[in-house]
């Protein structure tokens, strides 16, 4: 007998649960989390989950108490006797703080990881980590998806001529890199300086884009600073476009205002993260029917790498 699989989203990604577990096949499962009179969360499962597969659905962001509450439902879950627990974090918040980059600071990702593995997950499936070498943090199997599997082919289908790829830092090359290698393209570079957080000093082009289209390719827009100001750059050094591509759309504080006033054709996200306004240039293409596969593949033990293009 097949082991039962059961979805449930937690409340940072009711959307995308929804159309995650209607790409499998199922209906999302019946949760629902308490909130207290001093705002502490209390989830609990409206149905047996004894013996199943499940999978709870949550991004962090914001990250610190989505990310408690994901980690209340998979202690929730484990201690009502599932099969096995993945969290499928679409968005994995803290992933940023990946190292030490000045004395006397927290790694967050690493902490996010031990707290994840802490209260018994099995396994996590998430999307375009900042840093892949985010997944050595972990101890327990990780499904780290490729969200070009779904940006990748909307680029095609505008069928653009003189088509050249930007990562908006160096730090975005190997990233972009692989964008471009699937539509055989050069890229070019956006070498940036800040003096302090989501602020930027100065910025050059290195690369010739003359009379080119050209994408911008990174994991995160926050504050859309660094990309807008590459957008202009980019205009100023003679490219006939420029569009953004981007797996998370944080879109913090003035992002959307400096969005709509920007060169930028339009930006492409994802949504791992649900947009919180409306904006004629930014797309969302869904991740729903890609994290469904995976999970389909999980299941049934088949690779999970087939998936990407």
């Amino acid at each position: 007998m097949a082991q039962q699989v059961k979805i449930f989203a937690g409340n940072a990604s009711p959307e995308l649960g929804k159309a995650i577990a209607e790409a499998y096949g199922t209906q999302l499962g019946d949760l629902s989390i308490q909130r207290f009179a001093d705002t502490e969360l209390g989830p609990s499962f409206n149905e047996s989950v004894r013996g199943c597969a499940v999978f709870l659905i949550q991004s962090t962001n914001p990250p610190a108490e989505n990310l408690m509450e994901l980690m209340l439902m998979v202690d929730a879950a484990k201690r009502a006797s599932a099969a096995s627990v993945t969290v499928v974090m679409p968005y994995f918040g803290y992933a940023r703080q990946d190292r030490k980059d000045k004395p006397r600071v927290s790694i967050g990702a690493k902490v996010v990881a031990d707290f994840i593995q802490s209260v018994g997950t099995d396994r996590l499936m998430t999307c375009d980590l900042h840093a892949g070498q985010i997944q050595g943090f972990f101890d327990i199997p990780v499904d780290h998806l490729d969200g070009a599997t779904v940006s990748a082919p909307y680029i095609k289908s505008l069928g653009l001529d003189d088509l050249i790829f930007a990562s908006p830092d160096v730090g975005g090359v190997v990233r972009t890199r692989a964008f471009a290698k699937k539509f055989g393209a050069e890229i070019v570079v956006c070498d940036k300086m800040r003096l302090r957080a989501n602020e930027i000093a100065s910025m050059q082009v290195i690369g010739d884009v003359t009379g080119m289209n050209v994408v911008l390719v990174d994991d995160i827009v926050d504050t859309a600073g660094t990309i807008c100001k590459a957008a202009e750059l980019l205009m100023e050094r003679g490219a006939k476009s420029v569009r953004a591509v981007i797996t998370h759309g944080v879109l913090s504080g003035p992002a959307h205002e400096r969005i709509r006033n920007s060169v930028l054709e339009e930006l492409v996200i994802t949504d791992t993260i649900p947009l919180k306004e409306e904006n004629h240039k930014v797309k969302v293409i869904s991740l729903a029917n890609l994290f469904a596969q995976a999970i389909r593949n999980v299941v049934t033990h088949e690779s999970i790498s087939s998936l990407f293009i």
